[in-house]
C-alpha cells in the first residue's frame, strides 16, 4: 500500500515484505526499483528534480528512517516499521547465497568495493557475484557498463553511487540494465566493508542513527543531518499545523 508523505510517495511495507517483494522480482525477472526514503532524501527531493523523478518512477518506497516513522504516523499515515536500506541490502544477499541469485554491485571506492566483496563471502558462503564495479568511471564510459551489467543476467544490482549520479544513471539506463531488482545502497557498502559502523540497536530504535553517524565523521557529517533534520521538523511542523487549522475551521454549509 502507498501513501503520500510530505509531497513524496511512501510505501507501507515490513521488511519481510519487502524482501519477499524483491524475490518475487528476481524469480519473474520483472524488473523491480527500490528506493530508500530517508529524512535527508525526503529534504533534498523537495529541491531537486531529478531525486523527485527517481522517487516518483520508483516500485519500491522504502521508508528508511525513524523520522520518516514517526512523522508519518503523527500525520495518521499507519506505517508498519522502519526498513533500513542496509538491512535490506543484508537480507537479500543472505537470500541470493541460499538460493543461487546473483548480484551485481555498481559504485564506491574501489578498495571498499573489494573489501565489502570479500566480507560478503565471509559471511554467506556459497555467494555468486554476477559481477562488480566501483563507481569511478567516466560518462563516455557508462554504455560499455551497462552492456556488461546486461549481459551478466544478474538477478539483482545494488548501486553505491552518490546523488545525484545514481538517478541520472537510472533515469537513463534502468530499462536497459535488464536487472529483476535494482536498489541503492548509499553508504551500505562502507557498513559492509567495515570502514563504517552502524549505531546500537538501542540507538536505531530511537532514531538516534544520525548522532551516533556524526560522533563517527564530525567534520562531515554534523551540519548535514543538523541541517536536514531542522529543515524536516519545520516541514512537519507546518503540516501539522495547516491540519490543524483546517481541521478547527468551520464547515459552512
Amino acid at each position: 500500500m502507498r501513501a503520500e508523505f510530505l509531497g513524496v510517495p511512501i510505501d507501507l511495507l515490513t521488511h519481510e515484505e519487502t524482501v519477499n517483494r524483491a524475490i518475487d522480482a528476481m524469480l519473474t525477472r520483472k524488473t523491480t526499483h527500490h528506493v530508500a526514503m530517508n529524512v535527508a532524501k525526503l529534504v533534498k527531493a523537495q529541491y531537486d528534480p531529478e531525486l523527485r523523478r527517481d522517487v516518483a518512477q520508483s516500485h519500491i518506497v522504502g521508508v528508511d528512517g525513524m523520522g520518516i516513522v514517526w512523522g508519518a504516523r503523527a500525520l495518521g499515515i499507519k506505517v508498519p516499521e522502519r526498513v533500513a536500506g542496509v538491512d535490506l541490502m543484508e537480507s537479500l544477499l543472505g537470500i541470493c547465497a541460499a538460493h543461487d541469485f546473483r548480484p551485481y554491485f555498481l559504485g564506491a571506492r574501489h578498495h571498499v568495493l573489494e573489501k565489502a566483496l570479500v566480507n560478503a563471502l565471509h559471511r554467506w558462503p556459497g555467494l555468486r557475484f554476477a559481477g562488480y564495479r566501483d563507481g569511478y568511471f567516466k560518462r563516455i564510459e557508462e554504455p560499455l557498463i551497462v552492456e556488461r551489467i546486461r549481459k551478466s543476467r544478474a538477478d539483482c544490482l545494488f548501486i553505491a553511487m552518490p546523488t545525484p549520479s545514481k538517478e541520472r544513471f537510472l533515469a537513463q539506463y534502468r530499462d536497459k540494465l535488464e536487472v529483476p531488482f535494482i536498489m541503492g545502497v548509499g553508504g551500505a557498502v562502507d557498513v559492509l566493508a567495515g570502514y563504517v559502523k552502524r549505531a546500537p540497536r538501542s540507538m536505531q530504535a530511537n532514531g538516534l542513527e544520525w548522532l551516533y553517524r556524526s560522533c563517527q565523521e564530525p567534520r562531515r557529517m554534523w551540519w548535514r543531518y543538523a541541517s536536514t533534520n531542522a529543515a524536516f521538523a519545520a516541514m512537519l511542523g507546518k503540516e501539522i499545523v495547516k491540519r490543524a487549522w483546517v481541521g478547527d475551521r468551520p464547515q459552512h454549509q
